[in-house]
């Protein structure tokens, strides 16, 4: 049996976590073990990890617990590591945020993507289709100006959203990135580390699909966690490398 392993990074969501995983619910509750849930808690100050052990839905759960607070970069390594290490290259990796922004109702989509041939399948902000709601006016902006500069001095073909983190990845695809860079596959510590790993995964020229996001901000609880202005430098820091540096190499 083909497994899906849902890689949800947290770090003080305690509003957000219970509903982000009772909807998780509602969509997988007769997936009969197909779906298990990796919870990699970064640091958090509240109660989340409280909510967390108190889960008593029907998925499988699995806890990584960092004690202090290192970063997304970091965790998404850690969990994709743990995905490297314990799946089947047939088996499938979604990562989406854990503050209740991001439906699972779009996983099943990306699960049969992967299944019809894709290797990522992301869902996009710049499909046909997608709605955003809540968003700020400086995230939306950050997003649009990543599209543009990406599609046209780094493009891989099939993306137009390269910052977005609700993705898909075949796990077959994740070893072939951990084994040609090793430690070097995920270096970003902040939200870059996102587009870090499409231009790295993109060197094996993986099959990319996109799907139209409903984004809901909105309901978000809590300020965000993102910095704007080091995400864009951090941001346009990679695409510098990415032209005159061997890091993608």
């Amino acid at each position: 049996m083909q497994k899906i392993l849902a890689l949800i990074p947290v770090y003080n969501e305690e509003a957000s976590i219970g509903p982000l995983l009772k909807n998780f619910d509602l969509v997988f509750a007769s997936s009969g073990g197909e779906v298990e849930v990796l919870i990699v808690n970064d640091g958090s100050t509240d109660r989340t990890m409280e909510v967390v052990r108190n889960y008593q839905g029907p998925l499988p759960l699995r806890c990584l617990d960092h004690a202090v607070n290192e970063g997304l970069g970091k965790v998404i390594r850690e969990g994709l590591t743990y995905a490297s290490d314990h799946l089947q290259d047939e088996d499938l990796v979604v990562t989406l945020d854990g503050d209740n922004s991001h439906h699972p109702d779009l996983i099943p989509a990306m699960v049969q993507a992967i299944r019809q041939g894709s290797d990522i399948v992301i869902a996009s902000r710049f499909r046909p289709g997608a709605r955003i709601h809540g968003l700020p006016w400086s995230r939306r902006q950050f997003s649009v100006l990543a599209r543009l500069l990406f599609s046209l001095f780094a493009h891989i073909p099939g993306v137009r959203d390269y910052t977005c983190g609700y993705r898909a990845y075949r796990v077959s695809l994740l070893k072939k990135g951990f084994a040609h860079y090793g430690d070097r596959f995920i270096q970003e510590t902040g939200f870059s580390c996102m587009v870090e790993i499409l231009l790295k995964l993109a060197r094996f020229k993986p099959v990319c699909l996109e799907l139209p996001l409903v984004l809901r901000y909105d309901l978000k609880a809590g300020a965000s966690k993102m910095k704007v202005r080091k995400t864009v430098y951090k941001t346009l820091a990679l695409l510098k490398d990415y032209w005159f540096s061997r890091r993608f190499r």
